[in-house]
């Protein structure tokens, strides 16, 4: 039952939020901010804050939960 409302919870965070969780995410983990469309996006969000890059294209955020 626990993987079912971790389940749900994840689903609506993504539809909420436009992000992707990973796997096993629990409310107050970090998700996957989408790719960038552009290089200019790209470079808007390395700047950004709270906003973690690993590479130009894979970021993670803390949202509020």
């Amino acid at each position: 039952m626990d993987e079912i409302l971790r389940l749900i919870d994840a689903l609506q965070t993504t539809d909420k939020h436009g992000v992707a969780t990973p796997a096993n995410w629990r409310p107050g983990d970090q998700v996957i901010v989408p790719p960038p469309r552009t290089i200019e996006a790209a470079a808007e969000r390395t700047e950004m804050p709270g906003i973690i890059c690993t590479d130009w294209y894979f970021a993670k955020k803390s949202i509020p939960t």
